[in-house]
């Protein structure tokens, strides 16, 4: 029994229709109530019963997980990066120049990876357009492998700061094309489980650093042995994309649809000649025709269209919103500098304490794998964003009682004493409610933007937003704790959770289960929180593509 090939081209017009029907019901929400949106939605899925997939072939083929898995390897590289820093600041002792690290170098080594992960991040989204997404990530890989060689070979603080440096352009790169390649590539009903995974190999990636770096403690020069694992990932990811395709979206963009054609027989799981050729003119449907001459002219056109089209700009500022939250609600300052802060309080063993924190961000990150396209979102940033705040008063009370010094770094209270408990506890449950809510939800936010032709500027936006800020929090934050104290840095960063909280709520709409190409046409009148929620709570019931009825 198979699919008749007379009933395609009927198939290929549903599909069609459907897709219209859609874009036309949207593009009227801010002039209608949720409710007849939502009647119109019904209407859409009981006159497109006898669709063309069924729900095997909606789920995610070998090469969409592989694909998934390869680009992921690019959060593990970010993650392994975050994690051994914070143990290397402490282990280095006077490896470099000969003398022991002041609070500015260690901020100075930190933030050199996130000034040149910033930079980075705004050339891989300019270039994923003019090279593709796979070349550009190729190219990631060489640049972090030369920044680790001068990380090796350092000697004095400044040619570890030059190292530094060089590999966060590649990590910028690999930042922004991962969830980009992901998001392009997943089918919508599994793409925030998928895009996930890259947070979860970034989680991975630091808790293997931390448990390195323990098991490094007593040996000589062992951060550098540390520091040299760091080759592995980049070397591996370029030997798996070597044989790997790019994303059918930016075939598309190209002009080659055939290439995006067999890029999507193998996304789908034997999917119809039908589907493919429908998938393809949504696609094309959503291109819009950037003019420009030349790619550098073509380029700018696409920064123009995003802050031009109501949908785009609207898109823009969700998806750079929540990776500014994520990041100045302080949780990179855990990650960069957690042993610093378990050795100031007293603990003997800080990288040991550290493996705490690391391990409880990635149970929590896999927590949220499994729930985020069930609960939502939204829903689990309205959850955990008080939960984050709470945390983190918690931690401004334990450090007031403790009575740090961070300046000199002395403990008054001597030992570790029941506050210093609560610091651990306070920062437990700080990093399980961002693992669960905005550690993850910030990355899905490129799926914000449907025009492939500006999907690559706005990842490239939000990943620039996620460096600025993790620039501003490593080359800050122990200066902060020496000025300000820890209790007054912590309530800062509360404080910085409550008002991120009535972001999320006035503005996030709810995208999980929606088409890449129906996000923008929800912003385009507006953020139309209401209607995307119920909407997406309709496409939980009903799958977007209904059974397909088999034909003899």
């Amino acid at each position: 029994m198979g699919r008749s090939s007379k009933s395609q081209p009927d198939q290929t017009s549903i599909m069609a229709a459907e897709v219209n029907s859609s874009r036309s019901s949207v593009n009227s929400a801010s002039g209608s109530s949720s409710k007849g949106l939502l009647q119109d939605s019904r209407v859409d899925y009981e006159t497109t019963s006898s669709i063309q997939i069924s729900e095997s072939e909606a789920r995610p083929s070998k090469m969409v997980l592989v694909l998934t898995l390869a680009s992921s390897i690019s959060g593990f590289m970010f993650g392994y990066d975050t994690g051994y820093i914070s143990s290397a600041l402490v282990q280095i002792g006077t490896d470099l120049s000969n003398k022991i690290l002041t609070s500015g170098e260690k901020e100075f080594i930190t933030s050199a990876t996130s000034l040149g992960a910033l930079l980075g991040a705004i050339a891989g989204g300019i270039l994923a357009n003019l090279l593709g997404r796979r070349i550009v990530l190729l190219g990631s890989n060489v640049i972090f492998v030369v920044g680790t060689i001068i990380q090796l070979a350092s000697h004095t603080v400044w040619t570890m700061i030059v190292g530094r440096f060089v590999l966060g352009w590649g990590v910028g790169i690999a930042s922004l094309i991962a969830p980009l390649m992901i998001s392009e590539l997943a089918p919508a009903k599994y793409r925030g489980r998928l895009i996930v995974t890259n947070v979860m190999f970034i989680t991975g990636g630091q808790l293997v650093a931390y448990f390195i770096n323990w098991g490094l403690t007593r040996v000589s020069h062992g951060w550098r042995v540390s520091v040299g694992l760091c080759m592995v990932p980049p070397v591996l990811q370029f030997v798996l994309f070597w044989f790997l395709p790019d994303t059918p979206r930016f075939y598309v963009m190209n002009g080659d649809v055939e290439s995006a054609k067999k890029v999507l027989r193998k996304v789908h799981i034997d999917p119809s000649d039908a589907f493919v050729n429908a998938t393809i003119d949504e696609m094309v449907m959503s291109n819009s025709n950037v003019p420009g001459k030349g790619p550098l002219q073509k380029a700018w056109e696409s920064i123009r269209l995003i802050h031009t089209t109501p949908g785009n700009f609207r898109a823009l500022i969700l998806a750079c919103g929540l990776q500014g939250i994520q990041q100045f609600t302080g949780f990179n300052s855990l990650m960069y500098f957690s042993a610093t802060i378990f050795e100031t309080i007293g603990f003997h063993n800080p990288t040991a304490v550290s493996i705490i924190i690391a391990a409880t961000n990635f149970v929590f990150t896999g927590i949220a794998i499994c729930i985020i396209d069930k609960v939502g979102r939204r829903r689990i940033l309205l959850v955990g964003m008080p939960c984050m705040c709470g945390a983190l008063i918690l931690c401004a009370i334990a450090f007031h009682f403790l009575d740090i010094d961070f300046s000199s770094g002395t403990i008054i209270s001597r030992g570790i004493n029941g506050w210093g408990i609560v610091v651990i506890i306070g920062m437990i449950l700080y990093v399980a409610s961002y693992a669960i809510g905005i550690g993850n939800a910030a990355w899905v936010g490129v799926e914000l933007f449907s025009d492939v032709n500006v999907r690559s500027i706005g990842a490239m936006y939000a990943a620039a937003t996620n460096w600025a800020g993790s620039l501003v929090i490593a080359s800050t934050f122990l200066t902060m704790l020496e000025k300000i104290t820890p209790t007054g840095t912590f309530s800062f960063f509360a404080g910085l959770c409550f008002v991120a909280f009535f972001f999320v709520y006035f503005l996030l709409p709810d995208t999980a289960g929606l088409e890449l190409e129906e996000t923008t046409d929800f912003l385009a009148n507006g953020f139309n929180v209401k209607q995307a929620n119920q909407l997406s709570k309709e496409r939980k019931k009903h799958s977007k593509f209904a059974r397909t009825k088999p034909t003899v």
